[in-house]
């Protein structure tokens, strides 16, 4: 395993770059290993043993030992420097291991024959006893070895990679909600672009018919478009009150009652305390404009437009939603919807989704008229802010 720490630049990193935990692996471990390597050789022996007064034994051990784990830690630094993973370091420890082994074991076997030394009772040494020995030591050596530094580093090793894994799994789910907020934002920002247009179009073609006929009133009207374009287009609040969007509706209520003079009524019934509910701008507009378009005008005579707004709550009290209806009492809506009303729907529909996740848009149709029904969480302005024309409400 790696070391999970920055990428450091090419080249060999200065001891600066390592992890603070590796210098724990320093002299104190050294000595305390060769100690009990030492040990384990010569426990077995009794005072009495031949093994135990050999000089020669004793040299090798004393000697032989420190060297071998020297070279290991040596390895161990190297791998930790090249941030080689632990079973890599292990594979070049053993290597190392049975190589230095060998080359201890055949070393002392060429100075006791050069020096003429007596050798230790038992077998005569031959090139490959000494050879098998000589991995059989390193290999030993290695084991106790690798328990002391390796196995302990290994383990804070893995304990340092998991912490940086569930650190990057944070950091990727992080980023990967930014991107759906932002991908959130973009077709909010899309839906509400298609809106605009079509709402402006429709408004300036009910505001002509009045040029000729009615100068006056069409003068009017057009300072009155003016403020909805203000607040539609100028307004940057991602949202507003209900009280707001209710006031806005009913400029726009103005222009088209005043264009179809006769032929079309509004209601308002805006519960006080649901005008402070926080929603998206420009939601309910599509609606109206539906109601109006293919409900009320396809009535014979005329018809009526009804807006009302509530909050309903739950029977302890602990859930409150904010229930708004567009309701007119046209023809009902047609087999095959418009392509312009059902661009509306899909509007609100899909603005909800992405704003809510408890939101509901419900379409009653029949020969009487149709209902639009939304429903929304009930998230109030904790500070009410002023609105831009009074409201008014007919009860």
């Amino acid at each position: 395993m790696s070391v999970p720490e920055p990428e450091l630049s090419r080249g060999t990193p200065s001891a600066s770059d390592l992890p603070p935990y590796v210098y724990f692996f320093g002299w104190k471990r050294f000595v305390a290993t060769t100690a009990v390597i030492l040990a384990i050789f010569f426990w077995p022996l009794t005072p009495s043993d031949p093994q135990r007064n050999n000089t020669a034994n004793l040299l090798f051990l004393t000697t032989g030992v420190p060297a071998l784990l020297l070279a290991l830690s040596g390895v161990f630094h190297w791998a930790t420097r090249r941030r080689l993973s632990s079973a890599k370091t292990l594979l070049v420890s053993l290597a190392v291991a049975s190589i230095a082994g060998t080359m201890l074991i055949l070393g002392f076997w060429f100075v006791q024959q050069w020096l003429h030394i007596p050798q230790p009772p038992g077998p005569p040494a031959t090139y490959p006893r000494v050879i098998r020995f000589g991995i059989t030591f390193g290999l030993f050596i290695c084991a106790i070895w690798a328990l002391a530094f390796l196995y302990p580093f290994a383990t804070e090793d893995a304990r340092r990679r998991a912490f940086e894994a569930e650190k990057l799994k944070l950091e990727a789910e992080k980023l990967k909600l930014e991107a759906d907020r932002l991908r959130t934002a973009g077709e909010l920002v899309r839906l509400r672009a298609q809106l605009e247009p079509h709402f402006l179009l429709n408004t300036l073609n009910a505001i002509a018919g009045l040029v000729t006929q009615d100068p006056r009133e069409a003068r009017r009207l057009l300072a009155c478009l003016a403020h909805l374009l203000r607040d539609a287009l100028h307004d940057v609040d991602e949202m507003r009150t209900l009280g707001e969007e209710i006031a806005w509706l009913q400029r726009y209520a103005e222009i088209l009652e005043s264009r179809h003079a006769g032929m079309l009524r509004f209601q308002w019934d805006i519960a006080d305390r649901a005008t402070d509910v926080l929603l998206p701008p420009l939601l309910l507009q599509p609606l109206v404009e539906n109601a109006v378009k293919h409900g009320a005008l396809r009535r014979d005579g005329g018809g009526e437009v009804r807006v009302c707004a509530a909050i309903t709550e739950s029977g302890d009290g602990a859930s409150r939603r904010l229930v708004c209806t567009v309701e007119d009492n046209g023809p009902g809506i047609p087999a095959k919807p418009t392509r312009s009303g059902a661009l509306g729907l899909h509007a609100v529909r899909r603005r909800m989704e992405l704003k809510y996740t408890d939101a509901s848009l419900q379409i009653e149709s029949s020969a009487d008229g149709t209902r639009c029904t939304v429903e929304l969480p009930c998230v109030l302005l904790h500070a009410p802010r002023t609105m831009s024309a009074n409201l008014e409400v007919s009860r």
